[in-house]
């Protein structure tokens, strides 16, 4: 096992991911909205994973910033999707609290590496 596959914030981006792919497999989104949002979610855990590769505080911390906007941008698709109704609105504040959680950790450890 590697070390970053102990990481809960590592744990918890599979998590969303997976929350973000089951959304998209639930729904008949266009085709550029399945993309964007299941490739943002996606680079959360990668950029997770490569960061805690790297050995300076500099490359880690741009990784983990990196994480947190793909994060981001997962939740203006995931907001524009709420407001258009092609998501309930539970289903976006399940989301939404489980990237606040997610978005806390990153912001810690980015600023633990500053």
């Amino acid at each position: 096992m590697f070390d970053f596959q102990k990481l809960l914030v590592y744990n918890k981006a599979k998590t969303f991911h997976v929350s973000c792919k089951n959304i998209i497999l639930e729904n008949r989104f266009d085709r550029y909205v399945n993309d964007q949002l299941g490739r943002a979610s996606f680079s959360i855990a990668l950029n997770i994973a490569e960061g805690s590769g790297k050995f300076s505080k500099k490359d880690r911390k741009n990784y983990f910033t990196t994480a947190r906007a793909s994060l981001f941008e997962c939740i203006a698709v995931l907001d524009i999707l709420s407001d258009d109704r092609e998501i309930t609105k539970e289903e976006f504040e399940t989301l939404l609290k489980h990237a606040d959680e997610l978005s806390r950790i990153l912001y810690t450890m980015i600023k633990n590496l500053s």
